[in-house]
């Protein structure tokens, strides 16, 4: 239900239909590093490409991942697969313009940023599961269940990523992006880090 949910939400917004029709791969656009190299420093489209390398990621890495993990019902090609494959396709872009790192604490207070704008119990339960592992480990200095509050309360704020064209942010200015996009600075995620 969530899932269906959040595609009809997906469906209204003013760019839903058109990246529907269009169903561009995303994956063969970002790993094609030599454009998103030649644009200038602090662009969405190199500072995407400077993390993926220097985390030694790729997008079709994550595709591989969740194909190995699929059940044969979700082999259809139809339009709900395809949004939830947009999903998954968008993940580190998340990271790029949320500005969460790839550390437990970083991945966790994008469940709760990812949850705000999608919804679902199971990003939910898995965010709040994660987030008290997290609390066993680090010090109370570093107050990790603001930090996913936090990421709940940025996401609410934000305009929704997945609704955007992905292509026409690359060549942006990344700080002018978050503006427009209003994604606010995850101010106690740093503190904690």
């Amino acid at each position: 239900d969530a899932d269906r949910k959040d595609f009809q939400r997906f469906m209204r917004s003013p760019n839903g239909r058109t990246l529907l029709q269009r169903r561009t791969f995303l994956p063969d656009l970002l790993d094609n590093h030599a454009p998103l190299k030649a644009l200038p420093k602090g662009t969405v489209g190199r500072t995407y490409v400077d993390f993926m390398e220097r985390e030694g990621l790729t997008a079709h890495g994550l595709v591989e991942e969740s194909l190995a993990q699929r059940d044969a019902k979700e082999k259809f090609d139809d339009d709900l697969l395809w949004y939830d494959n947009r999903l998954r396709d968008t993940h580190d872009m998340y990271h790029i313009l949320t500005g969460y790192g790839r550390d437990a604490l970083g991945e966790d207070a994008l469940l709760g940023y990812t949850h705000s704008q999608h919804g679902g119990f199971g990003i939910r339960f898995i965010a709040y599961m994660g987030n008290r592992e997290i609390a066993k480990e680090a010090p109370k200095e570093a107050r990790v269940k603001e930090v996913l509050a936090e990421g709940r309360r940025n996401g609410k704020l934000a305009k929704r990523i997945v609704e955007q064209d992905i292509e026409k942010l690359l060549d942006q200015p990344l700080e002018d992006v978050r503006e427009r996009l209003n994604i606010q600075e995850p101010v106690l995620y740093k503190r904690a880090m």
